[in-house]
């Protein structure tokens, strides 16, 4: 693997080894150059409550591209929509080693403004 990879998986695993120490629900965000992926995991990190993605049919008809701030803001939003829809209102952020600007932070913004609590 190339060291920038290995840097970055040694990040999210420090993270997320804090988070399930404190056993709390996390939201998991994961990024590519096209697309934006986020699922609210389990306190045990067994079971997927709900996601979102660039690639839903939802958001791939209201955006141009899916790989900008403008298609990550969205998926905050269907995200937070879902998790209120579920019962879910608090999560911990989980970057996954990701740098906390741009897309990553504006999918953790637009999520907030949905109404979930970090």
């Amino acid at each position: 693997m190339m060291k920038k990879k290995i840097s970055r998986l040694r990040r999210a695993k420090r993270g997320r080894m804090k988070t399930m120490e404190l056993e709390a629900i996390r939201l998991c965000v994961h990024r590519t150059p096209r697309h934006i992926y986020a699922q609210v995991i389990s306190a045990d990190g067994a079971k997927v409550l709900t996601s979102a993605s660039t690639l839903d049919k939802k958001i791939q008809g209201k955006v141009k591209s899916t790989g900008n701030i403008e298609a990550a803001q969205l998926v905050g939003k269907i995200l937070a929509e879902r998790a209120l829809s579920v019962g879910i209102q608090k999560v911990a952020f989980d970057r996954s080693g990701f740098v906390y600007h741009g897309r990553v932070k504006a999918l953790a913004d637009a999520a907030r403004e949905g109404g979930l609590l970090f």
